[in-house]
């Protein structure tokens, strides 16, 4: 009995912790909030996350994770200054945008995958970024009539792009307010006092038309009163001639006056007409001067904006030329040296080789380098005759003349002193093999030194008394 009441609980307590820990992981998205879900949602379609908006839903532990996006709108102020419109003036347009999170599904999806995580600033100079260069391009694609007149026009373009661009990152348009639009040439300001300058002239023309009116329906009424008085006099007092001619006469003096009041009607009239021309003609030539400053500063821009982008390609193509030309100086100076690394290295490793056999040759000569120098040159004995019978070989004598007039030494033909001395100007074998630092062998005959050659002569000398004692 007490097995079955342990029992029941231990499930107990497992149900009511389950119970406890399925609460706690169960979360409710508020209002004003997108829910999204990450990790793994179970998309087929290789959704990154799941997004709830007024709803709830149960977060796995481990495999899931969730966090929340605030859908308070971000009012950015965009003072869009210097943009350049269709006819290349530049404007100021300063306005205010009013962005949010949308909660359509396939955009939620997008803020899901870049907006998560980031904070509202970030958010908000994003959205600045992207609504700076759509504002900047609808600007460009309008005239400044359209921009300042047709504003519903204009923001409706505005709307359109900004709106299709903040979709791609999960944002949604909710308000513009664009303010006062301003130039630097001062274009707009001209055609405001051109409006207002007509609306006078008009105004002042209606008035001048208006008192004309006036004028010309007080003077009828007063003929006709007249008229009617006249005739009601003449039918009272018909019949009476005196009364007839008092009535002539004040019909006479009635028209009188009545041509004097319209003289000075038609009079009025044409001079309120002047008057009025005179003011829509100086109107109409400030809008032509007006005209022609926008004229002037429209070639102005356009002659400034060409040459300044001719000035900027000039630069261009002269920091090309320069970077090429440091490039190409750059690549055959590294030709050069890799060259002169490449010889060098070679030089070291024939330096390296001959010291090398320099290093054998002594080792076969016993250490001496004397002799080891004598062995080398040994072996090139060949090469340095050949060079000095070559020196005089290619010599070509085609023909010799020889005077001989006997005036050799102790009467001997000089002839053959001038042969002997020819043959002596060719070193001799001893002499190259001197020069080379080697001598002759003993049996090829040894150089008679001019000491031995005195010796003998002195020793005759001695000699001689000796064997003339005995005589004595």
């Amino acid at each position: 009995m007490i097995e079955t009441v342990t029992l029941i609980s231990v499930v107990a307590i497992l149900v009511l912790f389950t119970f406890l820990f399925i609460i706690s992981r169960y979360r409710k998205c508020p209002s004003d909030k997108i829910m999204v879900i990450y990790g793994k949602v179970g998309g087929k379609d290789g959704v990154a996350a799941k997004c709830i908006h007024g709803g709830a839903a149960f977060i796995w532990p481990i495999i899931q994770a969730y966090e929340y996006m605030d859908l308070t709108p971000i009012s950015i102020s965009v003072d869009l200054e210097n943009a350049l419109s269709r006819q290349n003036i530049r404007i100021n347009v300063p306005s205010r945008f009013t962005v949010g999170i949308s909660t359509e599904p396939g955009v939620m999806q997008n803020a899901a995958e870049r907006l998560l995580g980031l904070k509202l600033n970030e958010i908000q100079e994003l959205a600045k970024d992207i609504i700076f260069g759509q504002l900047r391009l609808v600007v460009a694609t309008m005239d400044i009539e359209e921009i300042n007149t047709d504003r519903d026009k204009f923001l409706e373009a505005v709307s359109r792009n900004v709106e299709t661009e903040l979709k791609k990152i999960g944002l949604r348009l909710i308000n513009v307010n664009v303010t006062d639009i301003t130039d630097e040439s001062g274009y707009i300001e001209a055609l405001g006092r051109e409006a207002a300058a007509k609306a006078i002239n008009d105004a002042k023309k209606s008035v001048a038309e208006k008192n004309r009116d006036g004028s010309i329906g007080e003077a009828n009424a007063i003929r006709d009163q007249r008229i009617q008085v006249a005739a009601a006099n003449s039918e009272a007092i018909q019949g009476e001639n005196e009364a007839q001619a008092e009535i002539a006469q004040s019909n006479a003096i009635l028209r009188e006056r009545q041509a004097e009041a319209l003289k000075r009607a038609t009079a009025a009239e044409r001079i309120q007409a002047a008057m009025a021309l005179e003011e829509a003609y100086s109107a109409e030539e400030k809008a032509e001067l007006a005209r022609a400053a926008r004229e002037k500063a429209t070639q102005e821009a356009d002659i400034l904006v060409k040459t300044e982008i001719e000035k900027r390609r000039i630069e261009l193509e002269a920091e090309a030329r320069a970077e090429e030309s440091r490039r190409l100086a750059k690549g055959e100076a590294d030709a050069i040296f890799m060259k002169m690394e490449a010889q060098a290295r070679g030089m070291q490793e024939m330096l390296t080789k001959q010291a090398q056999g320099f290093a054998q040759l002594v080792a076969a000569a016993g250490g001496n380098a004397v002799d080891a120098t004598r062995l080398l040159l040994a072996d090139k004995m060949e090469d340095l005759m050949k060079i000095q019978v070559d020196a005089v070989k290619n010599l070509k004598i085609d023909k010799v003349t020889v005077w001989d007039s006997m005036g050799g030494k102790d009467g001997t033909p000089a002839t053959a002193n001038f042969l002997s001395g020819m043959l002596k100007s060719i070193p001799p074998m001893n002499e190259l093999y001197r020069m080379a630092g080697l001598e002759l062998p003993d049996y090829l005959g040894k150089e008679v030194k001019a000491s031995d050659t005195v010796k003998e002569p002195l020793e005759e000398e001695i000699k001689e008394p000796a064997a003339a004692e005995p005589e004595a």
